[in-house]
């Protein structure tokens, strides 16, 4: 028997993950808002961006292709297009440093941080990503792409960067250091493993931040190392949405778009719990 299959935009309709809330979205409503408005100059605003940030949400949680994005979403080429958008102008960065801010304050800590811990990821990349944007890295012998990130020492992102897996990890910290420390002044001490080099040292402490490096406790068998841990829990969390373990994009914008929006989802379930 053949039943009629319901109409994909039933109000009832849900993704699995959740869309925002009220009380999400008023929290970076203004951080996404079309500048037009009623009674200015300039082309009226047509789609949602509430709708926009939820389908990138779900694309992030889900890991669809675009062209699978549900029908109750706006349509996928405008998504992506204000994806990249605001993945170059510093949207996707401004929303969650304003989240980390209230976040830290929520725990009673100073909304900028003085302590940070970097790490890099290297992730797999497909046949969509153009050779000159990924490498090859021997260590791990993964051919794609390399994330390095630097979270406070509650985990909360603070800068990330996204470069081809061949780079070096001094190259890629200083890169990520550099944006961490534009934002931040209140840095005084970062901690980092053994592939960070003396050359990534020497420019931290030349920026007047401490480094130490942590070693393993043991060469054999697992041990939890100290601070070490933070930045891998957060890898942990990112790696929980399908977009991010897998790398199918072009342009390493839009991975660090997708990274941000995955830090922005979990940072607004601590800020308004449903």
């Amino acid at each position: 028997m053949v039943t009629e299959r319901s109409h994909p935009t039933v109000p009832s309709w849900r993704p699995t993950h959740g869309d925002l809330t009220d009380a999400e979205w008023m929290l970076i409503a203004d951080l996404v808002q079309p500048w037009w408005k009623p009674g200015t100059m300039g082309r009226p605003a047509t789609v949602d961006r509430r709708r926009v940030v939820d389908a990138i949400l779900y694309v992030a949680a889900t890991g669809c292709q675009w062209r699978a994005l549900p029908a109750v979403y706006p349509n996928w080429n405008t998504v992506h297009r204000l994806l990249l958008q605001w993945s170059r102008d510093g949207t996707w960065g401004a929303i969650a440093d304003r989240l980390r801010g209230l976040v830290r304050e929520a725990e009673g800590r100073d909304p900028d941080p003085s302590g940070t811990v970097i790490d890099a990821r290297t992730v797999r990349a497909t046949k969509t990503v153009p050779k000159r944007s990924k490498g090859f890295d021997a260590g791990k012998r993964i051919n794609g792409r390399k994330t390095f990130g630097i979270v406070d020492t509650l985990g909360l992102l603070l800068a990330v960067e996204v470069v081809a897996a061949s780079a070096s990890d001094n190259a890629g910290g200083i890169a990520v250091f550099d944006k961490a420390r534009a934002k931040i002044d209140r840095l005084a001490k970062l901690w980092c493993d053994s592939g960070f080099k003396t050359a990534f040292i020497t420019h931290c402490r030349q920026r007047h931040v401490a480094t130490e490096v942590v070693t393993k406790i043991h060469p054999h068998g697992f041990h939890v190392l100290p601070r070490r841990w933070v930045v891998e829990r957060s890898w942990a969390w990112t790696m929980n949405n399908r977009r991010l373990q897998v790398d199918y994009e072009r342009c390493p914008e839009v991975v660090e778009g997708f990274i941000w929006a995955a830090h922005t989802r979990l940072l607004l379930r601590r800020l308004a719990p449903a």
